[in-house]
Parts: structure tokens; sequence; C-alpha cells
């Protein structure tokens, strides 16, 4: 039976109960880190900051705003549609102990700024050798938006939310440093025309990429089998704006027995890249829309050749009795190798892989602030797991393949 994030939060494991750490420490200051490689991290994330939604509402709408408030332990949480919610200690862990990691609910000044700040975080970018980042939403809005878009009973308050945060995202997150920034905007979940048009207004603006639900069935929305959300994903390939599917977009989390303990699924979190993969592959979308540019966030790698030889072998068997790819030119392994991109964290023995998995399909990320964070390391993990691969290999890995999809600005002076 799957766990909800929401639920994660709650385990006794892993702080319990909604009570707050007693103590936070931080790391000493870390050092800037040899940049020995140009980065593009295809997957970080932001903790939306206490001011982001002020000025943002419309007139009608303003008092209704999430906004922060204090808790009677000294907590502070988000107020949304009569609803508080925490901000996770997980959420944020960068530059803390791992003996400090938790999803007890946490305030501000207990994460590291550059979790919420624009200023720190390029900072921390800078510290870590990181030239540009996609950042993802966190808890509050959840991964794709689902929080702010399906929460409230009135839809236009819901399209509100969902425009105050593209707009800050734009205007104070990409805006305050150009180019360090990749724009990736929420969608709307409640009307895929109405969600195909922002698409097309927000491209007009300068958004290169979008969040979406790895599995909506999950969300209580339409399936990607049903043909539902084809306007909204017609409207992405025409802008060529990269859908990316983050794993736990569906607000739910892999798990194996109910008693199994919560590390369990931690490490199985890439096993939802894995099944999004097959299952968005045999929805025939990137047979109906060839130009579309899927981009699997914080999936890992490698599993992706294990993949691909188990498309090649049950393709050979499958095509005398099923029909699923009747009419279609390219295999299954062709299409996923066209249209899909995968984002590789920590994936040592992987590489070894790269070409049968495409290494002009091959990106990398850091996912700061999570727990999973290779963050201020991420030039030192590369180096190792990339030693003795050509620099040509190496610079296409590391920035070339992700400026190239999301259509973002080279830098001026790129190693290697």
């Amino acid at each position: 039976m799957p766990v909800t994030l929401d639920e994660l939060q709650n385990m006794e494991s892993f702080g319990g109960g909604g009570e707050r750490r007693p103590e936070v420490s931080f790391l000493p200051e870390p050092d800037p880190r040899d940049a020995r490689y140009t980065v593009i991290s295809t997957d970080d994330h932001i903790v939306e900051p206490p001011h982001m939604w002020a000025g943002r509402f419309p007139a009608k709408f303003a008092d209704l705003a999430p906004r922060v408030v204090t808790t009677n332990d000294g907590g502070e949480r988000w107020l949304w549609d009569g609803e508080q919610i925490a901000n996770v200690g997980f959420n944020a862990v960068a530059g803390r102990p791992t003996t400090e990691y938790g999803f007890e609910p946490t305030r501000f000044d207990e994460m590291r700024r550059g979790a919420w700040d624009i200023h720190a975080r390029v900072h921390d970018m800078d510290v870590n050798g990181v030239y540009a980042s996609v950042c993802f939403p966190s808890f509050l809005p959840g991964f794709v938006g689902q929080r702010i878009s399906l929460a409230p009973t009135d839809p236009e308050l819901g399209l509100a939310a969902m425009r105050a945060w593209n707009d800050w995202m734009l205007e104070e997150w990409c805006g305050t440093y150009p180019g360090r920034m990749v724009p990736l905007q929420l969608p709307w979940l409640r009307d895929p025309q109405v969600a195909a048009d922002e698409i097309r207004r927000n491209a007009a603006r300068g958004f290169k990429a979008v969040t979406f639900s790895e599995s909506p069935d999950k969300l209580g929305l339409p399936s990607i089998h049903t043909g539902y959300w084809d306007p909204f994903l017609a409207a992405c390939a025409e802008t060529e704006t990269v859908v990316c599917l983050h794993v736990g977009s569906s607000s739910t989390s892999p798990s194996t027995t109910d008693d199994a303990p919560p590390e369990t699924i931690a490490v199985l979190f890439f096993a939802y890249g894995m099944y999004a993969a097959v299952d968005w592959l045999y929805s025939r979308i990137p047979v109906r829309f060839p130009d579309i540019k899927i981009c699997m966030s914080e999936g890992g790698i490698g599993w992706v050749a294990a993949l691909m030889d188990r498309l090649d072998h049950c393709f050979r068997y499958q095509m005398g009795y099923l029909h699923t790819w009747e009419g279609v030119a390219e295999t299954p392994t062709d299409v996923l190798q066209r249209n899909f991109w995968w984002c590789a964290l920590d994936d040592e023995s992987a590489w070894s892989t790269r070409h049968r998995i495409g290494v002009d399909h091959l990106v990398v990320e850091s996912d700061y602030p999570h727990a999973d964070s290779t963050w201020p390391d991420t030039q030192a993990v590369l180096a190792r797991q990339l030693a003795g691969i050509p620099t040509e290999e190496v610079r296409a890995i590391c920035w070339e393949n992700a400026a190239a999809l999301f259509r973002h600005p080279a830098p001026a002076a790129p190693r290697p």
C-alpha cells in the first residue's frame, strides 16, 4: 500500500507526531569547492519564502493568500485554505548534521537560508560550482502544485494561487540573477484546456519547463491513458516546454509491506521514475506528440539501461498478441531514447551504460536542499564518477544537454 507524503511527516521514527525538534544545529560554513565542470542542475527545490505571495493575488482574494503563522510551540506553519501546513524538515536539511534529518515541522530560521532566499541560494550554488538550476516547489504547493490548485473549493482562488507562484518564480527567483535559474512553472490541474492556455501564455513570458504529476490519477484526476490531458500536452510540445515528472509528484511514495521500516521508501524512491517512464511510454503520449520532451526528475539513471533491455525483450514477443504499439514505426526503446531525458544524482555504477541510454539525453542534478543532495560536494561527486569518460561526453552530461533541453544560455567560459 503506497505511503503518502502527507503521512510521512507524522512517522514517529522521523520526528513524530508533528512535534518540533528541540534543538537545531548547522555544520561549519563550507569553503567554495574547486569547480572542474560547468554544471546545470536539473533538479533542485525551493522552500517558498514567507513573503512570496504578498501583492500577487487579485484584490478580492488578497486576504486568502497563504501566509505564515506562529504556533503555540513557537513554530511556523503556512495557513492556506483554512488548514495549517508545516514546512517539513526533510525538505531543507542542507548544511545540517544527518543526525538531525527528520520529518518534523521546521521554522525558516531552522533551515539554511539558501533554501528560500534567492541571494543565499546563488551563494550556495557558487560554493557548489553550479552554474544554473531548475527549481521545483516544496511542501506547501506540493511537487506539482496540487495543494494550491486543487485544495480550494473555489477554482478561481486556486488559479490565482497558481499564477501568483508562477509570477514569483519568473520575477524574483529567476529575475534577480538572470541566467542562474531556469524558469519552471506550476500547471493548472483542474482543466486541461486552461492548462494549455497557461502553458502558451507562460512560454511567451520565458518559461521553459512545467512540473507535472507522474501519475495524476493518484491525485484523483484522469489518468494519462484517457486522452484527457492532450490539450495540455499538445501545448507543451508546441512551445517546447519540457514536461518534468518529479518523483513523488503523485503525492505518494513507493513502498513494500505495510510494516516495513520507512527507510525502504527512500531506497525505492527511484522506482516511481521507472514506473512513470513505462506508464508514459505505453500511454502513447510521446507517439501522439513526437516533439514532446519529458524529463524524469530525481529518478536516477541506474535502472534505465535495464529497462531498455526489458522493453526490447518484451517487444519481441508481445507483437504477436498486443496492439499497444500497432502502427508505430519506432520500437518502445526508440521512443524512450527520443523523448525522455534522465537525471543522475549519485549513480556511480550507471555511467558504464551511458551509450545504451544515450549520452545526449543524460543530465545531472544536485537536489539542493533535500536530504539526497550532493551539496556542497557535487563537483567532487562528478569528478569521481565521470573519471575516464571523454571530455566531450562529460561536457554534454554536465551542462550541454541541459542547456539544449531547457533552451538555456551557455555560460561565458564553460568548463571543461
